[in-house]
């Protein structure tokens, strides 16, 4: 593969990509056009249904952070996200990872209305691999924005038919911040309500995640960060990003 010349621009693109910007489109992923456009319609329906149906399924502690959140419940930096949102995670069963993952622990709350939801969105996840987020946006809104490595922030426009990735944490530790984990913002100008389904891929729970030997080589020989079991970093970002 390493001596395909295809697939050797391919890797220096993606490189640099990650490198300058942190997000990068991705095309040809063998996900079909109709399941990625199904899972944003019934995402819209159960948007539209009216809050009492919608908090049937309300995000809590005691329901592993899974569930729904209206507007304002999500915090980044101290400050409600203007936006509302279902959120679903590996189901982890009791005592699977002891103390560490007690936090996480349950099934996902899914609703009865749309009702193919459950089996849409695992199909969708069955689908979708690989150690990034992806992102899945409306046609015809743009409201995605990436900080870039000269401090700009440009629009990451949907293009039909991809998704948008973007790398995180983890990934950053592992590359020894030769990427980075770029920040990013939604502004919504349109008068149009915008749906984006992101599916998150992240390490096992346990593991522990530090700098690559041969990326600690190629930044000088330093490592940049110290060890970090994924499981307690996501908790933590569980824990602090709602209001309960």
């Amino acid at each position: 593969m390493d001596k395909d010349p295809g697939v050797a621009e391919v890797v220096r693109q993606l490189d640099r990509a990650c490198r300058e910007a942190g997000f990068f489109y991705v095309k040809g992923h063998g996900i079909p056009d109709s399941l990625i456009r199904e899972v944003r319609t019934v995402s819209h329906k159960f948007f539209g249904l009216p809050y009492e149906e919608k908090v049937k399924i309300k995000l809590t502690p005691a329901a592993g952070y899974r569930g729904y959140q209206r507007v304002g419940e999500n915090i980044t930096k101290g400050v409600p996200d203007m936006h509302e949102a279902i959120d679903f995670y590996r189901e982890v069963k009791q005592g699977m990872y002891r103390d560490l993952g007690r936090t996480m622990e349950g099934c996902n709350l899914w609703p009865c209305d749309p009702p193919n939801m459950k089996t849409l969105m695992e199909e969708y996840i069955d689908r979708c691999t690989g150690i990034l987020t992806l992102v899945n946006q409306d046609d015809g809104i743009t409201a995605l924005q990436v900080k870039n490595s000269s401090g700009e922030w440009i629009s990451a426009p949907p293009v039909p038919g991809t998704f948008v990735c973007n790398i995180g944490d983890m990934l950053k530790i592992w590359s020894n911040g030769v990427y980075d984990s770029t920040l990013h913002r939604v502004i919504n100008n349109s008068p149009k309500y915008r749906v984006c389904v992101a599916f998150f891929y992240e390490p096992n729970f346990d593991v522990g995640v530090e700098p690559l030997d041969f990326c600690v080589k190629r930044t000088g020989g330093a490592k940049k960060f110290e060890r970090a079991v994924y499981g307690e970093h996501l908790v933590t970002k569980v824990t602090t990003n709602f209001v309960m």
